[in-house]
């Protein structure tokens, strides 16, 4: 079904009114706060959609307003209690989300099948059953991302190919593989266009690896996913994530081309999962939150009219939080 076209973005208070999100997700942006909670909210009153169960794990429970977590650039080849990844599991499994986005270069240094036993399946692994994997440039390293594949099995390339989408409460959720051809006439683009015509959702949330528009001074902004925003921007799209560069940072709703918009996407970059941090540089435009000094995950409510985050670090403080609406 085709969505409707982009008009104007209703109140994002009056949205988060509706689906009782304030309570749950803690309001305008702030810092240095300890969360009080890490169960979902209360169910809300309209049906919700299971999303699949990846890997042969249990699919979340319908009729709640379901909780979702997600962090990239997450495991090195450690396991001891000093580890980043360790601290940020540790964390996903205190927040018991419905669902774990893990945004791409989950294994270093090559995503190696036998280091993805050895590391990651120690730390991240614990919600493997859970867990909707995008790759990462890192992944790549190994031929074919072949570890990253045989690792996740049927959760990471679905259909025979790398990206994929599914339904969880009333979201539309896309996984994308910024790793493979997502030129204008390539295959995955086609595709998202139509997966994003199909969809009945009012709100969409998508994720992959690589930051259209990054501060970081490590890698930047990536103008080749302009691709994926383009499409997710017509399509009325609320929300984007993505990792590869180590740190955290939020930004305002923005157009295709950057600038500020009331009908844009948010993206998140959320490389914060446990690897290594990376420096910024100078604020690049539609910046409103940065932290490169923590090792963290990104909480979202996701309700049937809008949505709450929170940037948790391992210490359980809330670095960042705020509100916003669907299209």
């Amino acid at each position: 079904m085709r969505r409707r076209s982009r008009r104007g973005l209703p109140s994002v208070l009056t949205a988060v009114a509706a689906c009782a999100l304030a309570a749950a997700c803690g309001g305008t942006a702030s810092s240095g706060q300890a969360d009080p909670s890490s169960s979902p909210p209360a169910p809300s009153s309209s049906p919700a959609t299971s999303a699949p169960a990846p890997s042969g794990g249990t699919a979340p429970p319908s009729g709640a307003n379901p909780v979702v977590v997600a962090a990239g650039d997450i495991s090195p080849r450690c396991t001891a209690d000093r580890c980043g990844a360790r601290a940020t599991s540790d964390l996903v499994l205190s927040i018991d989300p419905a669902a774990v986005l893990a945004l791409g270069d989950l294994q270093y240094p090559a995503g190696a099948l036998s280091d993805f036993r050895s590391y990651y399946d120690k730390t991240w692994g614990r919600f493997k059953g859970r867990t909707f994997p995008a790759p990462g440039n890192h992944e790549y390293i190994t031929e074919g991302a072949q570890g990253y594949f045989d690792y996740f099995g049927p959760a990471a390339r679905r259909e025979g190919r790398s990206y994929y989408s599914f339904d969880l409460g009333e979201w539309h959720l896309i996984a994308l593989d910024s790793m493979a051809a997502h030129d204008p006439g390539s295959d995955q683009v086609a595709w998202l266009k139509a997966d994003l015509a199909a969809s009945r959702h009012r709100c969409v949330l998508a994720y992959w690896h690589h930051p259209r528009f990054s501060s970081g001074r490590q890698h930047g902004n990536d103008r080749s996913v302009s691709t994926f925003w383009k499409a997710l921007y017509a399509a009325r799209a609320e929300v984007v994530l993505a990792g590869h560069e180590h740190n955290y940072e939020r930004f305002e709703p923005l157009r295709p081309d950057g600038r500020p918009a009331q009908g844009g996407l948010r993206q998140f970059v959320v490389g914060s999962g446990g690897a290594s941090h990376y420096a910024f540089g100078p604020a690049v435009p539609g910046s409103a939150f940065r932290n490169n000094t923590d090792f963290g995950v990104l909480r979202l409510v996701l309700g049937p009219q809008g949505y709450g985050w929170r940037f948790v670090n391992t210490d359980g403080v809330v670095l960042d939080s705020g509100t916003g609406g669907c299209h």
